[in-house]
């Protein structure tokens, strides 16, 4: 498996640590990379993450036989809708968005010509800080990597996209579109919304500042995600809104149980919320047999 050109749109992490993984493993012969802003596709180029820097998204796919979307998922449409024309016949087109409905809907409404080109997926990687400075080779070796193939897709361009991502060390699964969403809803974005809100309670108080300089590693390791990008997940958020919101649903009730225990003096009870829950993480391990996903 061998590429002549990959395009990628968008040189930030995701897609500046896929350009690097794909090169560290003898996977690509030229890089061609768009961002919308200027300063970033020269420092990707500075960094060594591409090899050409291009004006336009199309002008980075026209030749490439592989592409990758790394953009918000709210430019995913527009992005789309650029290379169309010039995606090549036997080019392999995919994502890295962390939402999958909107994303295919994208794709639907953009790719009049080569829908069947594009195999959604969605690495479960990443870190707090965002940009192509942060960029890691390393960053999908030993995580799960989510397919959600269209019916339009033939299957050995499936069977690619797992070959590809397995190469850079990924484990991959594949999901329905309906089913990703569920399921990240409550195991990423749900955790990220929990993390954004914990934070702004805690620093809105009047001793907030003194509160949050007593802050041990418990509250280090909860609120690590907090940190995370704004606009990505502004946007991942609002996509998903729908599962989040039944997410959060499910949030308020078990925490409304967590706080009957502690108002009517129920030891026990809340004895076993706790070790309902420390029962079930100390099972849980990353990526392994006692998730769903």
């Amino acid at each position: 498996m061998q590429f002549r050109r990959l395009a990628l749109m968008g040189c930030g992490l995701m897609g500046g640590s896929f350009a690097l993984a794909l090169r560290q493993a003898g996977l690509v012969t030229q890089v061609a990379g768009f961002s919308a802003s200027e300063a970033t596709r020269h420092k990707a180029l500075q960094l060594g993450v591409i090899d050409v820097v291009c004006a336009s998204a199309a002008e980075a796919a026209q030749g490439a036989d592989l592409v990758l979307v790394a953009v918000p998922v709210r430019a995913t449409e527009d992005t789309l809708r650029a290379i169309d024309p010039v995606i090549a016949p036997d080019a392999l087109v995919m994502d890295v968005g962390s939402t999958k409905g909107d994303v295919v809907s994208a794709a639907r409404a953009a790719l009049a010509q080569h829908l069947s080109h594009f195999v959604p997926a969605h690495p479960i990687a990443g870190k707090e800080v965002a940009g192509i400075e942060h960029a890691d080779a390393n960053l999908y070796r030993e995580r799960q990597l989510i397919l959600t193939p269209l019916p339009e897709n033939p299957p050995e361009r499936v069977l690619r996209a797992r070959q590809v991502w397995q190469a850079l060390g990924s484990r991959v699964l594949e999901l329905s579109p309906e089913a990703h969403d569920a399921s990240f809803a409550a195991v990423s974005h749900m955790p990220h919304l929990a993390a954004f809100a914990l934070v702004n309670a805690v620093a809105r108080q009047p001793q907030g500042a003194q509160y949050l300089a007593l802050a041990g590693p418990g509250f280090r390791d909860f609120s690590r995600i907090a940190a995370s990008d704004p606009n990505v997940w502004r946007d991942i958020l609002l996509a998903n809104r729908n599962e989040v919101l039944q997410q959060s649903a499910r949030m308020r009730q078990a925490l409304d149980e967590f706080e009957r225990a502690m108002q009517s003096g129920d030891a026990a009870q809340l004895q076993r919320l706790i070790e309902e829950a420390s029962q079930t993480r100390s099972r849980w391990r990353l990526g392994g047999a006692d998730s769903d996903v």
